[in-house]
């Protein structure tokens, strides 16, 4: 079944919304769920930057989340989220605790700190701007959001390669939908998941290289680099569930991203279930969650 809507917002309740600094190249990019939704993560890689991802762990209080932040400017941009978190608290979403609802916002960072201005890094204000700017239209995709400083293809003497905001959308007849939204800044390069041919990446005197030969000797600058992302579904799956989704999801970066989960990534996958759709099984959205991951960072750094 297709849709012209092939990108996260296809899912009903779903909201996307970007804040780009262009000047400073830095951004952040909010997946809003008012609704709620339940939710999942797995982080793969070694140098990860998140906030509240323990609260998603089965057997935990908290069930559902309001939004997803994907923001820029490492630890620093996780103040970002504040202003999700004050956006939701005026729309009176939230957790219920005693006199206030509490909105539930995790969020992973990427390290643009090395293009742009380093000093200049999504705060509280840049938020609650991309809460203000989401919509269930289509999502934009490139060098946008948390995408606007992201760079792939990294080793010494090598030249990257813009990353970017990518999305992806798969569509069954029964009515199932998986989605995802990416922001790719990886230390290696993005490859055709089928075919291996370098799309985006470090080059040297104009040809692209093969970055993981580059690196095996290489002294690298520790946690300059992630992949972060939100994988969707309207599927109903337990919190459990929708952790595995996360897990599998991280196929999709790893046909993709050459190499990828590396010491020097954070690579961070959020899943999310709407629960609109009763059917689909773990195991069918965990497949699809991979595909439209591989999909998404190739429309990252295919869209300009």
């Amino acid at each position: 079944m297709e849709s012209m809507n092939q990108t996260l917002t296809a899912i009903d309740g779903i909201k996307v919304g970007h804040a780009t600094d262009a000047t400073a190249r830095t951004g952040c990019t909010v997946i809003l769920c008012p609704a709620g939704a339940t939710a999942g993560v797995d982080v793969r890689g070694a140098a990860p930057g998140t906030r509240e991802t323990d609260a998603l762990r089965p057997g935990r209080l908290v069930q559902k989340v309001h939004a997803v932040l994907l923001t820029g400017g490492s630890a620093f941009g996780l103040d970002a989220a504040g202003g999700v978190v004050q956006y939701l608290e005026e729309q009176n979403v939230g957790f219920p605790a005693g006199p206030v609802r509490v909105p539930i916002v995790p969020a992973a960072v990427i390290f643009d700190l090395g293009v742009g201005d380093a000093k200049v890094r999504p705060d509280r204000e840049m938020g609650y701007q991309a809460s203000l700017n989401a919509t269930d239209e289509p999502v934009a995709m490139g060098t946008i959001g948390a995408g606007t400083g992201a760079t792939v293809g990294k080793a010494p003497g090598v030249t990257s390669s813009s990353g970017g905001v990518g999305s992806a959308c798969k569509h069954l007849d029964s009515g199932l939908i998986v989605a995802a939204i990416v922001v790719v800044n990886a230390l290696g390069n993005v490859v055709h998941p089928g075919t291996g041919e370098i799309l985006a990446g470090g080059k040297e005197n104009g040809d692209f290289v093969d970055i993981t030969e580059r690196l095996l000797d290489a002294n690298l600058v520790p946690g300059t680099n992630t992949t972060i992302g939100v994988v969707a579904t309207n599927a109903t799956l337990s919190v459990t569930e929708v952790n595995r989704v996360a897990e599998m999801a991280h196929d999709g970066m790893a046909r993709a991203i050459r190499p990828s989960h590396t010491l020097f990534d954070g690579d961070t996958l959020f899943s999310v279930a709407t629960g609109a759709h009763t059917k689909g099984s773990v195991n069918t959205v965990g497949i699809l969650a991979a595909e439209v991951v591989a999909a998404a960072i190739v429309n990252a750094v295919r869209t300009r």
